[in-house]
């Protein structure tokens, strides 16, 4: 693993390098002790907090792997299962698709950006500090008893994606799919895709990844991508 005391973003620094030519390995990561101009989905700032993790590492696509957009799931996993073995007593759990929440506030996120073959995807834990935003709660881990080194949480991440990497290759989507499924949230948590402004509760994940929310009327539909939060209280709207 490659850390460097302060950049502006991780991912971007990976995607420069892939750019320019630069061979970045499978497997290797870039993490920061402070992020200037870290981001998360559709441009939102996610910047940094000290002791926090903030890192990036590449994926590099071969022929006959499954889509590429299903690696959210697979980071996802990775870092569910990193949080539950070094913080059990902590009941986080992975909203589709691409954060991991505590008591229904966001804790971490991931970010993928795509260049040619090579995907990166940049993860982002608060374990001790967490940015305002202005559109959902936010928390850490240090706040529910859990105290995490960041470099012990970065090694142990590492492992945990590379062995979640092998099941997508080797294994298929689904089987990525089936282990996801646990580490969510409990099927009929009402949920809301911001979009299209579209209410429903969670029915699980298609084969493919894709979230099944199901509607007014009971119909299931699938959602292959968007912006997809926790539905708040109407009373909680006003």
């Amino acid at each position: 693993m490659e850390r460097v005391a302060q950049t502006g973003s991780t991912n971007a620094d990976l995607l420069a390098r892939l750019a320019g030519g630069e061979q970045v390995g499978e497997g290797h990561w870039l993490i920061a002790d402070r992020q200037t101009a870290g981001r998360g989905r559709l441009g939102r700032g996610w910047n940094d907090g000290q002791g926090n993790f903030m890192g990036s590492t590449v994926v590099q696509l071969t022929m006959g792997d499954p889509q590429a957009a299903t690696l959210a799931l697979v980071a996802g996993v990775a870092l569910a299962k990193t949080v539950a073995a070094l913080a059990p007593h902590i009941d986080a759990q992975l909203k589709w698709p691409n954060d991991l929440l505590v008591g229904g506030a966001k804790c971490a996120g991931i970010l993928m950006e795509r260049t040619g073959n090579s995907v990166v995807i940049g993860i982002g834990v608060n374990l001790v500090a967490a940015p305002e935003l202005p559109d959902r709660p936010t928390a850490t881990l240090a706040c529910q008893g859990a105290v995490l080194d960041r470099d012990h949480f970065a090694g142990a991440l590492g492992i945990a994606m590379i062995d979640a990497l092998w099941t997508w290759r080797q294994e298929g989507v689904a089987s990525i799919v089936r282990t996801w499924l646990p580490l969510a949230h409990p099927l009929g948590t009402p949920l809301r895709v911001s979009e299209q402004g579209i209410d429903g509760t969670f029915d699980g994940l298609a084969e493919d990844g894709a979230l099944r929310l199901r509607v007014a009327g009971g119909e299931t539909m699938l959602v292959h991508a968007g912006d997809v939060e926790l539905r708040r209280p109407v009373e909680e709207e006003r």
